[in-house]
């Protein structure tokens, strides 16, 4: 019998994809039609339906959707000459370079070409910093998910105790810097965490996003905790499971997202929000130049 209040990612995800639209044809009644690029280099089948799926997103929220799919043979010095286009195109106000990228290019010198003010990935240096001083430019999409997420609960952060599993730079340290802000006390665990269990039973929220099937077991979580689980992974005769043993976590948890429906429609929701975001800020920056 399960207990836990499910959390819809994939309903929370569309409410605020029709929100959108209105802000969309808003804008676009002003003559600025927000527009996102997404650069696909080589032919890599989970990147190839992620770029898709985000295609369709924006065709079904009114933002134009330019998508570059280059050999996987492109060199950087050519990656980095269609970023700079991009940069300068003024109907462009997002950019997304869809990783991992092929060996041959270094990753971090790509994101780091991509202008601040359209990094709808909330990866560049500059983005980072303004997320760690508390002045946010662009914050990550996973993360910001997770926030709208848990802010969909009615729970109050504030002197809560917030456990993040995993210290990736996509979404382990950027939602701890989030839950910082939200006046939460923030326990950051990882591979070489001595005692996870008692870190997990300490914990009023959960973020779990290390990568690992079920590594978080459903009798560890505290009684009434929101849990959320940004983990996808593929088991054989299971299908995709999340990185917390949903079943029985849900005897515990107070609120839960399942895997799938709960992160992942979230993620393309939140790059939507801030591809608009960032159209928004141009427009008004225009008009007060203008």
């Amino acid at each position: 019998m399960i207990m836990a209040n499910i959390i819809d990612g994939k309903g929370i995800a569309l409410k605020l994809r029709e929100e959108l639209k209105t802000r969309v044809e808003e804008l676009s009644a002003k003559g600025t039609v927000p527009g996102l690029a997404v650069v696909l280099v080589g032919e890599d089948p989970a990147s190839e339906v992620y770029v898709r799926n985000k295609g369709r997103a924006c065709e079904k929220a009114g933002i134009k959707s330019v998508q570059h799919t280059l050999d996987k043979d492109t060199t950087q010095a050519q990656l980095l000459e269609l970023i700079k286009e991009l940069n300068a195109d003024h109907e462009i106000h997002g950019i997304l370079v869809q990783l991992p990228l092929p060996d041959h290019i270094d990753e971090q010198s790509i994101l780091e070409a991509i202008s601040p003010n359209k990094d709808v990935d909330g990866f560049h240096p500059f983005n980072v910093g303004r997320l760690i001083t508390g002045n946010p430019v662009f914050e990550p999409c996973t993360p910001r998910g997770i926030m709208k997420l848990i802010e969909t609960t009615g729970v109050d952060l504030k002197g809560k105790e917030a456990l993040v599993v995993g210290r990736s730079n996509i979404v382990g340290k950027p939602i701890a810097l989030m839950l910082l802000a939200k006046h939460a006390t923030v326990t950051i665990c990882h591979s070489r965490t001595r005692d996870l269990e008692h870190a997990v039973r300490m914990a009023d929220v959960v973020i779990a996003a290390v990568g690992v099937p079920e590594m978080i077991k459903g009798d560890w979580i505290k009684l009434g905790a929101v849990v959320i689980d940004v983990g996808i992974n593929r088991v054989e005769g299971q299908g995709l499971v999340g990185d917390v043993d949903f079943e029985k976590a849900c005897f515990n948890a107070g609120h839960i997202t399942p895997v799938p429906g709960g992160v992942g429609p979230m993620t393309i929701a939140m790059l939507l929000v801030n591809t608009v975001d960032s159209a928004e800020r141009m427009h008004e920056t225009k008009a007060q130049e203008a």
